[in-house]
């Protein structure tokens, strides 16, 4: 996930803090009962294992023990509930604009963005292409000998990493910008208060930002503490040397990739026909064809029928072509999904409509069915990012404190997936294109056609753009190394409705993969070419030859 696929834990349930080995579980290997009050046994929630130093630096900053929640003023101008991205945004902006602000988060500042997604996934990820870039060197030239991984080691930088982020994120920033920061469990008690810690925050406006956690199935065994989620992840010290991961989206494929580099031995199970089924088929193709390379087995069309605890490895029961097959596992990693934390927030008592699996109910102005109460964030939006998260929270405020209706629909939202080659997307592509009745061409430029990625040796890739028929970018894909760094261009384009004639004539510097994008803007000019136009044109030359 990158501070990609924001949620926040303010409400996060028992079954999604499973403790993870000896250090992090009860002696039956169950996780501790949740903290009772605002500070109580904080540190033994399983994102903070192990208890080091960073992990103490970071509970310092995001939930210190000894913080005294302030007293309430009488009336709020907005009250937050959840302290993941969407809320610190809204809270933030909020103070900035002179609002009285006050902040409610039950666990940690920064939510799953910092804690236990975007930042420490993305840490591990860079440590998994430097194996990778070490072992891989040889066909430049370059002969580093033997390369060994320190998952110790590695996991000790990103949990210190983390800590030194975490400053953007901590309870005292936030004091510091007037917000008063109310640390514990928040829950509505009427269409106008909020109550925590035994104190009632009464409000004109507030804001749901209590984000999602990780779905769990209902798999027989899957309350092992052996199967993780993000949650538990990134408490784990010893790399496992079978390693099976279920669910082939952004986060499984990225952590099954970065573990087979890191060395275990790596199987990822998902249950669709192909991996990443909200991105362009080829750029599936693609990643899976890298994964396999690095020594993933991926089983696509493949169903998790059971957990068995065998007295030694946790076998992992799959239902694949057919076949009954069974997987041998140190570790499992569930990347299935994300449920909104919706639960023990008394959103009926503040007449806020929601479901308990879609999540809170909001209109296209991210208003609920109370007109004093938005939701923002991952609780509320089909967008699970944290960008989207940051831009749903300027839309809320926006609406909460301007005349007007900003809405969220007109959003442009792109998303990447970090696996080595990255895969960045905006907008259309052509299957959705298609489903929407929409007239629409797509113009491609692979890699290997383009200089820098030939120089780099990474020309598995390609630049793919979904155009109308006047030549307007409805969307477009990008594979490559750094994808994510890339589709900006086309994110614009996307929202400013510029034609890809237009891009051909955006110079980029020689010689850089961005080029392609330049590039895929003259394939259309020459693919939009008519025979008439063509014949005129050779008409023309031979006059002023």
């Amino acid at each position: 996930m990158s501070r990609a696929e924001t949620a926040d834990t303010n409400t996060i349930e028992s079954n999604t803090t499973r403790k993870e080995m000896s250090h992090a579980t009860t002696a039956n290997g169950t996780a501790p009962a949740a903290p009772a009050g605002p500070h109580a046994e904080i540190e033994d929630l399983p994102e903070l294992q192990p208890l080091g130093p960073a992990n103490q630096e970071l509970a310092g900053k995001v939930h210190p023990t000894d913080w005294q929640n302030p007293a309430p003023e009488d009336r709020y101008d907005l009250v937050v509930l959840g302290g993941g991205t969407a809320g610190l945004v809204a809270a933030a902006g909020a103070a900035g604009i002179g609002a009285r602000v006050a902040l409610v988060e039950k666990h940690l500042l920064g939510g799953d963005c910092l804690v236990t997604g975007c930042v420490p996934s993305k840490a591990l990820i860079r440590a998994a292409r430097a194996a990778h870039d070490a072992r891989s060197a040889g066909r430049f030239g370059v002969h580093a000998g033997e390369v060994t991984v320190d998952f110790a080691a590695l996991m000790d930088r990103m949990r210190s990493e983390r800590a030194s982020i975490a400053r953007h994120d901590s309870a005292a920033r936030f004091r510091d910008l007037g917000v008063d920061v109310f640390l514990g469990a928040g829950r509505f008690t009427g269409p106008e208060a909020v109550e925590v810690d035994g104190r009632t925050l009464r409000f004109k406006r507030a804001v749901i930002a209590t984000g999602a956690r990780a779905a769990t199935p209902p798999i027989p065994g899957a309350d092992d503490p052996r199967v993780l989620t993000n949650h538990t992840l990134f408490s784990l010290t010893e790399l496992p040397e079978r390693f099976v991961v279920v669910g082939g989206g952004p986060i499984g494929t990225e952590m099954a990739q970065s573990f087979a580099r890191f060395g275990s031995k790596v199987t990822l199970v998902e249950a669709g026909p192909r991996i990443l089924a909200g991105d362009d088929p080829d750029a599936s193709e693609v990643v899976t064809a890298a994964l396999e390379r690095d020594g993933v087995e991926v089983l696509v069309g493949a169903k998790v029928q059971s957990f068995e605890d065998t007295g030694g490895a946790l076998e992992v029961r799959v239902e694949h072509g057919g076949e009954s097959r069974s997987i041998p596992a140190d570790r499992v990693l569930l990347a299935v999904g994300r449920a909104p934390n919706v639960d023990g927030l008394g959103l009926e008592a503040a007449d806020v409509r929601f479901d308990p699996r879609k999540g809170v109910e909001v209109d296209d102005t991210l208003r609920t069915s109370n007109k004093r109460v938005y939701a923002s964030g991952d609780v509320a939006s089909k967008w699970k990012f944290t960008h989207a998260a940051d831009f749903l929270s300027r839309t809320v405020l926006r609406n909460a404190f301007f005349p007007g209706s900003s809405k969220a629909s007109d959003l442009v939202v792109p998303w990447a997936t970090y696996t080595d080659p990255e895969v960045a997307h905006v907008g259309h592509t052509a299957a959705s294109a298609r489903e929407a009745g929409l007239d629409h061409g797509v113009v491609r430029v692979d890699l290997s056609d383009n200089d820098r990625a030939v120089l780099d040796g990474a020309t598995e890739g390609f630049v793919k753009i979904v155009h109308d028929r006047k030549g307007r970018v409805l969307g477009g894909t990008v594979v490559a190394e750094h994808a994510g760094e890339t589709i900006g261009e086309l994110v614009t384009a996307v929202r400013e409705r510029t034609k890809l004639g237009d891009l051909a004539s955006v110079i980029h510097p020689y010689p850089t993969v961005a080029d392609a994008i330049r590039r895929s803007g003259d394939v259309f000019r020459k693919e939009s070419l008519s025979p008439r136009t063509a014949k005129l044109l050779g008409k023309w030359m031979r006059i002023v030859r």
